[in-house]
């Protein structure tokens, strides 16, 4: 599994030149929540579908 830094230099790497601070930001920003969803995800805190519409109802 790639490190955390390591996905960070390939991810900025593969961005064009012109990438700006808000770009290299907001790629950051992704690739973190993506890496808490798998982490939720492999420690089981997810909901099914239909919890979440019942979730939603209640809003």
């Amino acid at each position: 599994m790639e490190t955390l830094k390591q996905e960070v230099m390939n991810a900025i790497s593969k961005m064009p030149e012109t990438a700006d601070i808000d770009d290299i930001m907001y790629r950051l920003y992704v690739i973190d929540k993506v890496r808490k969803g798998k982490e939720a995800v492999q420690q089981g805190k997810v909901i099914s579908a239909e919890e979440l519409r019942e979730e939603i109802k209640s809003w």
